[in-house]
């Protein structure tokens, strides 16, 4: 799909921003998935798949801090599945019923500078992961380490996944900066790349402690859930959903 003229493309500016907009917005993402839990399930239910299919050979290989990383990981690469749970929710909020085929319908209705954005979370993932494997191969060894050993982690264990998590966080603050708006501002075509990159960068600095709040439970609840594979089949569109209605809190449809 093209990209938006930028001249025709209204100036953007973040609306203002409290801490009763998180609560609000996941009782709005609550909502939209309750509405529809059998079909956000199943879509959910692909990364699931995919997860554990990542977490059982990093077991078998006896790698498991490394699945610690993976998990970590997963917030880097979150805003590429964005589209299709996006697609879902506009249909509901159309008052109309969502259809598996709307998830690709809204991959197919991404701009070209939402695949850049997603290229640029694809890269960082692997340049986390590519940081954490060596991290781990200078702080553990090549001494192999099963989950049971990983819960009675020992100092070097205990130091490499202190250190991996600073350089992930780094990581995932940077992106998220970068991703948080600009994703849904290019999916709605209300800006194009480099507007929607410095809107979304003006938005998580000018609502500075609100919006990282948010980054602090969505971190949070993503990690964990990525950890309890389970938990991602309803945290995942339920983050995702709430994520938009966030977004139109922070940048009001004309």
């Amino acid at each position: 799909m093209s990209a938006p003229n930028r001249a025709s493309l209204p100036p953007l500016k973040p609306a203002a921003l409290r801490f009763a907009d998180i609560g609000a917005s996941l009782s709005s993402g609550w909502r939209q998935f309750s509405a529809m839990p059998g079909l956000s399930m199943a879509y959910a239910a692909l990364f699931v798949v995919l997860g554990a299919i990542l977490f059982v050979v990093l077991e078998s290989l006896s790698l498991s801090p490394i699945s610690l990383s993976f998990a970590g990981g997963f917030m880097l690469v979150g805003p590429t599945l964005l589209a299709g749970f996006f697609a879902l929710s506009d249909r509901l909020r159309a008052q109309q019923k969502p259809v598996a085929a709307d998830i690709w319908k809204g991959f197919r209705q991404m701009p070209r500078g939402g695949w850049v954005v997603s290229f640029v979370c694809a890269l960082l993932f692997l340049i986390w992961i590519t940081d954490a494997s060596t991290l781990y191969g200078f702080m553990v060894g090549r001494e192999p380490t099963q989950l049971a050993q990983l819960l009675q982690a020992d100092a070097a264990l205990q130091r490499f996944v202190f250190f991996s998590s600073i350089a992930g966080a780094v990581l995932a603050f940077i992106l998220f900066a970068v991703s948080a708006f600009s994703i849904p501002l290019i999916y709605d075509r209300r800006a194009d790349l480099v507007l929607g990159v410095v809107a979304s960068v003006r938005a998580v600095f000018s609502r500075f402690g609100v919006i990282m709040t948010w980054a602090c439970l969505l971190a949070t609840v993503t990690i964990t859930s990525a950890i309890i594979l389970p938990l991602l089949l309803v945290t995942l569109p339920v983050m995702a959903y709430a994520s938009r209605e966030l977004y139109f809190r922070v940048y009001p449809p004309a």
